[in-house]
């Protein structure tokens, strides 16, 4: 089991040898550090300590505010470590989670990640809700135009086969199958049915079927 140290200050005219002495007093048998802002997502340092860290190593920083400059920042690393198996030790707040007060704060981390992600679905929600009520498509654009759509409705309806849709428009049989049904067209494989010459229908019950005339019951018959 290993012991990582990560040490991170926002401009590169900082230094970082006060954390890095620090981390090396508390046992950090390697460290990772950023000289970025705490803001940006993109850090390398912390990027190759949550790839290097394994399940049982313990991560060492001076501060919770090392890992990131905001409490939703900070909250997604130590959950990345949590779910990693990987041990938290924030020497400023005495924060360990080998130690039982150190398990219930990291129960309390996880807490706080799972209702930051219900807060971040019910804003989508409520965004997508408003931009639908002022006609705005949310989400991934249509893979075909409306114009497009009525196209493809068109030729389906005068025969065209799925798989010929498919290679003239560039696009999934599900994207196919989807303008289809939202004009209503049958979607069945061999196309649409067409009656060219329907036969004599003997009966008007739901059960009668379809069958040839009988010669002898035409007029004129002897």
């Amino acid at each position: 089991m290993s012991i990582v140290g990560y040490a991170r200050v926002s401009t590169g005219h900082q230094s970082l040898d006060q954390q890095c002495d620090a981390l090396t007093a508390a046992g950090c048998e390697r460290i990772f550090s950023d000289k970025l802002s705490g803001a940006r997502e993109d850090r390398p340092g912390l990027a190759a300590m949550l790839d290097y860290a394994r399940a049982g190593d313990t991560v060492v920083v001076i501060a919770l505010d090392r890992l990131g400059r905001s409490l939703s920042g900070v909250i997604r690393t130590v959950e990345t470590l949590t779910e990693a198996g990987v041990l938290l030790r924030s020497l400023r707040e005495g924060i360990d989670y080998s130690t039982p007060t150190g398990r219930m704060l990291a129960g309390i981390f996880a807490a706080l990640a799972g209702y930051e992600r219900e807060l971040m679905h019910e804003r989508a929600a409520a965004a997508r809700e408003a931009a639908r009520l002022r006609g705005r498509h949310t989400g991934r654009p249509p893979k075909l135009t409306e114009a497009q759509a009525r196209q493809v409705r068109a030729l389906r309806g005068s025969g065209e086969s799925i798989s010929e849709l498919v290679r003239s428009y560039g696009v999934s049989r599900a994207t196919i199958y989807r303008a289809l049904r939202n004009g209503d067209i049958p979607v069945g494989p061999s196309g649409p049915t067409v009656v060219t010459e329907p036969e004599a229908l003997v009966g008007a019950g739901r059960g009668d079927q379809l069958r040839p005339p009988d010669p002898d019951r035409l007029p004129g018959a002897a």
